[in-house]
């Protein structure tokens, strides 16, 4: 049986940062209109996701929209909540807006 690790840095950086902070199950996420954005070429996938160069057709802003695969709610909120967390900082893409489309979720990146 594996021994548990823990990290080095940061291991308790949640003891101090109130629960809205880290609590991605209660997270509300912000909607933004579907309709407001048109796909112009695929640029990529992997595992969990296809990345697509995108318009808005609203202001013609170029954008990258990431349309993920059916996977659990859970793990989408979570990658929502780290990207709002970490909006701004160093070497992070900038997280846009999200949108929804039936059961599929949209992440909408500055390109």
């Amino acid at each position: 049986m594996p021994l548990p690790s823990r990290s080095r840095v940061y291991s308790d950086i949640n003891q101090h940062r109130q629960r809205d902070y880290w609590d991605y199950e209660t997270h509300q996420v912000e909607w933004s209109d579907q309709d407001d954005y048109q796909l112009v070429r695929k640029l990529g996938r992997g595992k969990y996701s296809e990345v697509f160069e995108a318009i808005n057709v609203t202001n013609n802003g170029r954008c990258v929209v990431k349309i993920l695969k059916p996977v659990k709610k859970k793990k989408i909120k979570r990658e929502i909540k780290i990207l709002e967390n970490l909006r701004d900082g160093p070497n992070i893409i900038t997280l846009k807006a999200v949108v929804k489309d039936t059961l599929v979720w949209n992440l909408l990146f500055c390109y």
